[in-house]
């Protein structure tokens, strides 16, 4: 279940804690003030966030939830206070994107839920019913669950919205890319520690976060694992994962901080690095060098038949099959049967004709079949999401995709950095504009001034 928990809670760099029905707005609670739960004990609210309030029981299971994640190795952990605040900051971020996201008309259906419980199973090689059953055997509700995946769905979603319009890639940009240093460098696997200021923070805050950055070196200096260090320091979102950035070409890396990493040496980190946002530590773990991408394309043709409104699922089932029959047995001509009789626009005209493409280029329905097949060899009809699919294999090759991935591979970079920066900015507005009021004295970030001052 720990597994299940931490793809969950931790996967999208959110601890999302699901509501209870009755949670609502009190404006006149006070701290002491509370509400009944379902032992008969008082749930008091920790913080109020904008319309909506946070109770002690929420960020309770969500603190749970990192423990048991760190169970093996708990002296990763923070000290309870400091780690108490840190799933605060993000139960309050994450609620105030689900009330932006809600405000801007995005929601999440039923079918992007159950697609997103599936992918859950299917990384814990589980069945949904063993899902449901392990979530509740460990003590929670599957619909609180399913919320979970709800709001970081709509998170997602509200990512895409804001950084649509905000982030473009140009042939220029991509030339330019490829043809840098840092491109040619490859990738790195890197670690980090954010030390934030504050939005419109003075001189003061920059020197308390220096100051803080500069413990976290003195403490990784004196053999503090950096993961630990990075739970126990950074403020990033992904500081309970141990601030781990994953794999990224060299070019990915702000070119402000891109330098100071590829002088690195694997295992060693930067000093404190004034960013935008606050000061930055990075680990280099390790680097690779990208080979070259050969793969397997194969040419095929497809006839495809779908369900409609006068159509049922089994007509459509038999129909495949005929038409099956009237190729392999009754030698007919493919293509025309495919200009005839197929209902996919892109390829009915070409007598089906799908061109050359990688294995999962139309979906797995396919890339599960396609090199089974022998050339020339058709398929019994496939069931796809689509409709039936009736296939025939033409040929494969070997093809060097190297210079076409690798402009992929520059635009998506490119773009993922304009749109992690782009975000970025509207966390730390978004949060600073709104309306957060923690209740907790002890839950309140001491190096918030603000909310320090509040009674």
């Amino acid at each position: 279940m720990k597994q299940i928990l931490a793809y969950s809670l931790l996967a999208a760099s959110l601890v999302v804690a699901v509501p209870p029905a009755h949670a609502q707005l009190l404006p006149s609670a006070q701290p002491s003030q509370g509400m009944s739960v379902g032992n008969g004990s008082l749930d008091r609210i920790v913080a109020v966030v904008e319309e909506d309030v946070i109770l002690q029981s929420e960020l309770d299971e969500a603190i749970n939830a990192i423990v048991r994640q760190y169970a093996s190795n708990p002296g990763q952990l923070p000290p309870k206070d400091v780690l108490a605040r840190q799933v605060l900051e993000r139960l309050i971020l994450t609620r105030l994107q689900v009330q932006r996201a809600n405000d801007q008309g995005i929601r999440v259906s039923d079918q992007d839920v159950d697609q997103a419980a599936g992918n859950v199973a299917q990384q814990n090689k589980m069945s949904l019913d063993q899902l449901r059953a392990a979530v509740e055997q460990d003590g929670y509700s599957y619909a609180a669950f399913r919320q979970q995946l709800a709001d970081q769905i709509i998170a997602q979603k509200l990512h895409e919205s804001v950084v649509r319009d905000q982030v473009t890639v140009t042939d220029a940009e991509v030339n330019n890319l490829l043809a840098s240093p840092t491109y040619k460098a490859g990738e790195v696997h890197l670690a980090h520690i954010q030390i934030s200021t504050p939005s419109g923070g003075d001189a003061n805050d920059i020197a308390q976060a220096q100051a803080k950055a500069e413990e976290a070196i003195k403490a990784i200096q004196g053999g503090m694992d950096f993961n630990a260090a990075a739970i126990r320091f950074s403020d990033a979102p992904d500081a309970l994962e141990g601030g781990d950035l994953g794999w990224r070409r060299l070019d990915e890396v702000p070119p402000a901080f891109a330098d100071a990493v590829s002088s690195l040496k694997a295992g060693e980190t930067t000093p404190a690095l004034r960013g935008p946002t606050g000061f930055h530590i990075l680990k280099l773990v390790e680097t690779r060098q990208p080979g070259r991408q050969i793969v397997t394309e194969y040419h095929a043709r497809q006839i495809l038949i779908k369900p409609s409104e006068i159509v049922t699922p089994e007509q459509a089932e038999k129909k495949a099959n005929d038409l099956y029959t009237r190729i392999v047995d009754k030698k007919e001509d493919f293509a025309k049967l495919a200009k005839d009789e197929s209902k996919d626009t892109t390829t009915a005209n070409n007598g089906g004709d799908m061109g050359w493409f990688a294995k999962d280029a139309w979906g797995q329905a396919i890339a599960s079949q396609i090199d089974q097949l022998k050339d020339n060899e058709v398929s019994h009809p496939i069931q796809t999401e689509a409709g039936w699919i009736v296939l025939q294999r033409l040929g494969s090759r070997q093809s060097d995709l190297t210079e076409q991935l690798q402009r992929d591979q520059a635009r998506q970079a490119i773009g993922n950095r304009k749109a992690d920066e782009a975000y970025e900015n509207y966390l730390r507005e978004l949060r600073s504009t709104s309306f957060v009021d923690i209740r907790v004295p002890e839950l309140k970030n001491p190096d918030d001034k603000q909310a320090a001052a509040t009674p």
